[in-house]
């Protein structure tokens, strides 16, 4: 049968014609409108910011800031005012600038969970950080302290309170209003609750005797004692009550998923019923009611790829916009002109910049009922670190990115001490003081056995351990190798242990470990070092995972969290420095610049002091010129 196209299939074929063109004329121009709205919100946001001039009662003109109601705040104490929170730099004045879209960062780890204190690494730590608001943050260009759910606070000169005004606007993602009960919850229902598994947190709370609700807008942190960081109590994530108030403290622990926040972002999926669990991509979705400046991204998605040639394939393949490269691949890529064509290629130091290391069990394995490594002596200790020639490996590992750590402060930190020098590379020294433990190679089968008769270890025993390792491609297999390779030299076996990292956490908290290797990093310009360092972080699953006890230490921690003023306080920290440095809890390897590779399809990236900001990021239409 022959087709024909007659008088009638016409009028239905431009009827049809019609109707596409007008979608695509509505979907042009419902993206112009949405471009303009948050043109005007963005101004909008900037007319709220600035200061108001009117007339007083006597006639002269006085800003906004002093009409403002001032009930809520201690009689004489000054009052910080603050402006609401705007971006660092607005993605809407970015040439070429277009709303919505997702932006895909590729983890090299999966995160366990991404339940608010319950996380544990920095995966879920990013993820969490795009939902859930603090009453206070830092500024990405000055790192100074700005009010984010709070708009005004008061520090008692005596440092034993804070308090703290939240903004009336402040909502959770599901609209219900951020309140001083919220605030008091998170702390000391929630935190300092010892049957919820937010040790991590809880352990730099212990001076935090109450959380005051003052009026419904408006808490008093109150204090046993007063603290350098007392005032960093503000920095806390706030939770909603009516949301986890109603779950019992097992339900929290076991959960994986369960974030609300009052964040740019939520996930997609908030479900208590339904929550994200491990193996599958995290999705979050603008809060198109954010109480804020709305974020122009439509969405973050956060995909795991545990290898590093499988994860830089997946980026270049299109699966990703976001990747943190290995040295060796930022190295290859930056000497290609036409790969920064189509990627930002960056490399710098920020306050986030951490330093990894190997950390040696000074404790029992397994906690208190457990049996002592070889490690626990600090003669053994300094040895192992005395057979890694650091140079070198940062040299053919890393790609010569980065320098070596001589301690738990960067250099470009004011609480280093710039004149201890790192260990150096001797086996001749290593062997020494291995000797000096009790451990020497009697009947020359190669290995070292223990020769001591004070009951610690078995006469007799070799020096055998576990060395616990991620799964994570070449740099892994690469370092692996390396410190099996060095052991062997002076008669030790070292045992690799690969596990994947979300079991990591399970791992540290039980203590279940000879020798690991990880890194850390600061989430402020200055940390406080009794979470990882201080004997009291071993009980209750804290982050002295390594049972390091030193009463010197002790006391140093003690001292410098007492005293306010900051150069006095950055002494004692450089004394910390040193005393760890000659104790070597850790071998400290290399301090780190940030490698990240990013994809020119969007705009506004920008390399601040505190890291990335990537709810600032937008679509172009055209290639940016590359950051410098």
């Amino acid at each position: 049968m022959r087709n024909r196209f007659g008088p009638k299939e016409l009028v239905f074929s431009l009827l049809f014609l019609a109707v596409l063109i007008a979608s695509a004329m509505q979907m042009i121009q419902a993206d112009r409108l949405w471009n303009r709205l948050l043109q005007i919100e963005s101004r909008m946001t900037a007319l709220e910011a600035r200061p108001q001039q009117v007339v007083s009662a006597t006639g002269g003109s006085e800003s906004h800031a002093t009409r403002r109601d001032e009930s809520w705040a201690r009689p004489g104490v000054t009052i910080e005012w603050q402006q609401p929170w705007t971006s660092a730099t607005d993605p809407r004045s970015t040439p070429g600038f277009l709303a919505g879209g997702e932006v895909t960062e590729i983890f090299g780890g999966q995160p366990a969970r991404i339940t608010p204190y319950l996380a544990s690494d920095v995966y879920g730590t990013r993820v969490i950080d795009r939902v859930s608001e603090s009453l206070i943050a830092f500024d990405p260009k000055t790192l100074q302290k700005r009010g984010v759910l709070a708009d005004a606070w008061q520090l008692d000169p005596d440092g034993l309170w804070v308090r703290c005004h939240l903004n009336p606007r402040a909502r959770f993602s599901d609209g219900q209003p951020v309140t001083a009960e919220d605030v008091r919850f998170t702390l000391m229902d929630f935190v300092k609750n010892p049957l919820i598994e937010a040790e991590r947190s809880r352990a730099l709370l212990d001076k935090l005797v109450n959380v005051a609700i003052i009026d419904p807008l408006t808490v008093e942190f109150q204090f046993s004692e007063a603290l350098f960081s007392n005032a960093d109590v503000m920095g806390s994530g706030i939770l909603p009550k009516h949301v986890y108030g109603v779950l019992e403290p097992e339900q929290i622990n076991q959960s994986t998923g369960l974030l609300v926040g009052s964040g740019q972002f939520k996930l997609a999926n908030p479900s208590v019923a339904d929550q994200w669990t491990p193996g599958t991509d995290v999705v979050l979705v603008r809060n198109d009611q954010y109480w804020g400046e709305t974020a122009t991204l439509d969405s973050l998605r956060f995909k795991v790829v545990t290898n590093d040639l499988a994860s830089l394939t997946a980026y270049e393949n299109g699966e990703g916009d976001f990747l943190t490269p290995t040295a060796p691949q930022y190295v290859a890529k930056s000497k290609d002109p036409s790969y920064a064509e189509d990627n930002y290629v960056l490399n710098w130091l920020n306050m986030r910049s951490g330093y990894s290391f190997i950390g040696w069990q000074c404790g029992p394995r397994g906690g208190p009922s457990g049996a002592l490594t070889p490690f626990h002596d600090q003669r053994v200790r300094l040895a192992m670190t005395h057979l890694v020639e650091r140079e070198r490996m940062i040299s053919d590992i890393w790609e010569g990115i980065g320098v070596i750590a001589t301690g738990p402060n960067g250099p470009s930190s004011t609480a280093c001490d710039k004149s201890v020098q790192p260990w150096p590379f001797d086996l001749v020294e290593s062997a020494r003081l291995l000797k000096s433990a009790g451990w020497e190679d009697v009947n020359a089968d190669g290995v070292l056995e223990y020769q001591l008769d004070d009951g610690i270890f078995p006469k007799g025993k070799r020096f055998e351990f576990e060395f616990t390792v991620s799964q994570g491609g070449q740099i892994m297999d690469r370092i692996t190798d390396y410190i099996r390779g060095q052991c062997a030299k002076v008669g030790i076996v070292c045992v690799p242990r690969v596990t994947d990292w979300s079991f990591f956490s399970d791992m540290l908290k039980r203590r279940d470990f000879d020798a690991i290797i990880m890194g850390w990093s600061a989430s402020g310009p200055e940390s406080d070092p009794l979470q990882v360092w201080h004997s009291s972080s071993i009980g209750d699953q804290g982050d002295n995972f390594i049972q390091w006890k030193n009463a010197e230490s002790d006391a140093l921690i003690d001292q410098g969290r007492r005293t306010i003023d900051t150069p006095q306080r950055q002494l004692v920290w450089q004394e910390l420095h040193g005393l760890i440095h000659r104790e070597q809890p850790y071998t400290f390897l290399r301090v780190s610049p940030w490698l990240r590779f990013i994809k020119r399809s969007f705009g506004n990236v920008q390399t601040y002091k505190t890291g990335l900001e990537p709810q600032e990021w937008c679509r172009v239409g055209s290639v940016p010129e590359p950051v410098r």
